[in-house]
């Protein structure tokens, strides 16, 4: 296996959100990353891509698929090298390729799981498929050593992000869609602040989960539906 940075991510196609979900004149195209963690323990994917849906999914977002085993064999590795699976959220656009990965453990929030079995959530073939395996938590937990999945509600209420510590303290986390641009997490990280220095209302509101996200301080903040990156200013 060739030498890999840390933290890889991956293209896994793109999808077109359509103009009514926009709230403006176009339609905008989305990426779908995911991200490849190497640790001593193994290697961890978070998200796995787009799963194929129903014909009205597909025409009404039209998405482009890079198969996972083609974006893996790019970074080096192939399926069989992937040691654990986490998904931000069970929506079609991030675990579309976790059959593919059968008997190896996905790690997701109990309350995430639960909504996705209820149905009409998500393609219900990419939660209980042959060989799931999941690997249930409930709130904050350390996965392996330095790694620590935290709740980010909102999107969905069981979504969850990935926090991973690197040396010199330059951790990153992987926000899934906690927010869907690093700009629209930017502007929460300043409404926080503006709070807490006793600006005034009106002031915009901000998830509760970002005082524990500031807390851990990232050095970067890498999202599931945008190449931008988000890092503080000091």
């Amino acid at each position: 296996m060739t030498p890999m940075h840390p933290i890889r991510r991956l293209d896994l196609g793109y999808f077109v959100r359509p103009a009514i979900e926009v709230g403006g004149p176009e339609p905008r195209v989305e990426p779908v990353l995911a991200y490849l963690v190497r640790r001593p323990e193994g290697l961890l994917l978070f998200d796995t891509g787009i799963g194929a849906g129903e014909p009205e999914t597909e025409a009404h977002y039209r998405p482009s698929r890079r198969p996972l085993p083609e974006a893996l064999a790019a970074a080096g590795v192939a399926v069989s090298d992937i040691d654990l699976v986490v998904n931000c959220h069970l929506h079609f656009d991030h675990c579309g390729a976790n059959p593919l990965l059968a008997g190896t453990p996905v790690v997701v929030q109990s309350t995430e799981l639960a909504v996705a079995r209820r149905g009409g959530y998500t393609i219900e073939a990419l939660v209980d498929f042959p060989g799931a395996e999941y690997r249930e938590v409930d709130g904050e937990t350390e996965i392996w050593p330095g790694v620590r999945v935290l709740p980010t509600p909102g999107h969905s209420q069981g979504h969850q992000s990935l926090l991973v510590e690197r040396s010199g303290g330059r951790s990153v986390l992987l926000a899934g869609q906690a927010y869907d641009f690093a700009s629209e997490y930017g502007h929460a990280v300043m409404a926080r602040r503006a709070a807490l220095d006793g600006v005034e209302p009106p002031l915009p509101g901000y998830p509760a989960w970002l005082d524990r996200v500031s807390e851990a301080a990232p050095r970067w903040v890498l999202f599931a539906h945008d190449q931008a990156v988000w890092e503080p200013a000091h």
